[in-house]
């Protein structure tokens, strides 16, 4: 695997090291912090490529966390502001409360095998991560910010979207990075709405939206069997397949098997 000023991009953590100086500044400028907020946690500096422009900000109080062991050196001894704020570890492990006891923001050039666990993770701790400014793989992204009744729009799309606001900012090439990616990039931002709760219970949500989604090709009388009462002549939505319904219709659809399966 090819090194980067010394570095090795490793396969097995899904590297790609950015190496284009306006993209990453690009990436940080999209950055916003609420009113409040100082923390920033980046997930996988890598090079520092980001980190370069997040410690211009003084204003700033940046943490990050790496899990590649030839990374953390390097960082430390490039950036001594980080100093006590680097972490080696797996973000996926980490107790985010025990951490912030405040709310913080994120950012990262997310491991493209890792992107959708991070944001499941993030979903985990909404009421404290206001914002997120993330780099994906350019289809993952895509699924991310799709509106229904698109062919991209599943189950991320419609766990996330009740609780941010998401825009795809732009797209990043494959030669933007060493080594080059065998696919296309993208950027996307994450903004928390001001909802605290659903209609339902969360995890009755997610289990609905997953199992609308577990045949997509059929409609949701099919893909949604196994959670259908012996009544269910009076639940929308059966004739639909799940891309069709925003998140919202989700929701109504868990509120009304709920009060049927006494969940």
């Amino acid at each position: 695997m090819k090194s980067y000023q010394g570095v090795r991009a490793k396969k097995f953590l899904g590297q790609h090291f950015l190496n284009d100086e306006t993209v990453a500044a690009a990436i940080v400028d999209a950055l916003i912090l609420p009113d409040g907020i100082d923390q920033v946690l980046e997930i996988g500096p890598g090079m520092g490529v980001l980190t370069k422009y997040l410690l211009q900000h003084e204003e700033y109080k940046t943490f990050a966390i790496e899990l590649d062991r030839e990374s953390v050196p390097y960082l430390l001894e490039h950036f001594p502001a980080l100093k006590g704020r680097l972490m080696e570890g797996d973000f996926l492990q980490l107790n985010l409360d025990e951490l912030f006891k405040d709310r913080f923001v994120v950012i990262g050039n997310f491991p493209y095998n890792i992107s959708t666990q991070i944001l499941f993770s993030v979903l985990d701790y909404n009421d404290k991560v206001p914002v997120v400014v993330g780099m994906f793989q350019k289809e993952v992204a895509e699924r991310i910010a799709s509106p229904p009744g698109n062919r991209d729009y599943g189950i991320m799309s419609v766990l996330l979207q009740p609780w941010f606001d998401i825009e795809y900012l732009f797209t990043v090439h494959e030669q933007q990075f060493i080594p080059p990616p065998r696919v296309k990039s993208a950027v996307i931002r994450l903004v928390r709405t001001t909802r605290t709760t659903l209609k339902c219970e969360q995890a009755f949500f997610t289990r609905v939206v997953k199992q609308g989604f577990s045949q997509r090709r059929k409609t949701l009388r099919n893909a949604l069997r196994p959670l259908l009462p012996a009544d269910f002549s009076h639940v929308p939505y059966l004739d639909l397949r799940a891309e069709a319904l925003s998140w919202q219709q989700f929701e109504e659809l868990a509120v009304i098997l709920s009060g049927k399966l006494g969940v």
